[in-house]
C-alpha cells in the first residue's frame, strides 16, 4: 500500500513539474533563480536524510521532485526572473550560511531541520515575487506539491522528525504560494 501510494506521488512530482517546466521554456511563468538553486541543494539533503533516517519508499517522492528541481533551476537562469532585489540576495546569502551547521553536524535529523529551515528562507523570494506579480507563477506546480507531500507522509516507512518535516513544513509553503497566484489572478 506504502509503495502505491509513494509511486502516485512521485507521478504528482512529474504531473506539477512537467508543465511548469515547458511554462518556463515557452517563458509562461519567470522562476527566481535564486530560490530554485537552494531548493537544488536541499532537496537533495532532504532526500538523502530521509533514506538514512529509514523513510525507505516514501523517499520516492522527494527524489523524483529533486530531478525537476534542478532541471528547473538550470532553465531559470536564461529564462527565469530578473529583477532581483538585494533582499533576494540576502535571503540567498543566509539560506547558503544555514549549510555550514548541516556540514559540521553531519545528523541527519539535524541536516533536515536545517535544510527545511533553509527550504522555507528560499521560499521568501518566490513568495514576495509572487505577492507581487502572480503572473508569473502557475498554481499547477504548487497545488500538486501539495497534494505530493500529503501523499509522501502516508508513504513512509518510518516517521521521526528527518522524515516528515520536510512534507509537512512544504504543505503550509506550498498551500500559502497556490493561495498567493489565486488570490491575485481573481482580483
Amino acid at each position: 500500500m506504502k509503495e502505491n501510494i509513494a509511486i502516485i506521488a512521485a507521478i504528482l512530482a512529474v504531473v506539477g513539474n512537467l508543465p511548469y517546466l515547458w511554462d518556463v521554456i515557452k517563458r509562461k511563468v519567470e522562476p527566481h533563480a535564486y530560490t530554485w538553486f537552494v531548493w537544488s541543494i536541499v532537496s537533495c539533503i532532504v532526500f538523502f536524510g530521509q533514506l538514512s533516517k529509514g523513510a525507505g519508499i516514501g523517499a520516492l517522492p522527494t527524489g523524483a521532485s529533486e530531478i525537476f528541481t534542478i532541471i528547473i533551476f538550470f532553465f531559470s537562469l536564461p529564462n527565469g526572473f530578473k529583477h532581483v532585489k538585494k533582499i533576494d540576495t540576502f535571503f540567498l546569502v543566509v539560506a547558503l550560511l544555514g549549510l555550514i551547521p548541516w556540514i559540521l553536524t553531519k545528523d541527519p535529523t539535524i541536516s533536515v531541520i536545517i535544510a527545511v529551515s533553509i527550504d522555507l528562507i528560499a521560499f521568501i523570494p518566490t513568495l514576495r515575487k509572487t505577492w507581487l506579480k502572480p503572473k508569473t507563477e502557475t498554481p499547477l506546480l504548487y497545488g500538486t506539491n501539495v497534494l505530493r507531500h500529503a501523499l509522501a507522509l502516508f508513504s513512509l516507512q518510518t516517521y521521526n522528525i528527518a522524515t516528515t518535516l520536510h512534507s509537512i513544513v512544504m504543505i503550509m509553503a506550498n498551500t500559502t504560494m497556490t493561495v498567493f497566484i489565486l488570490r491575485k489572478k481573481s482580483s
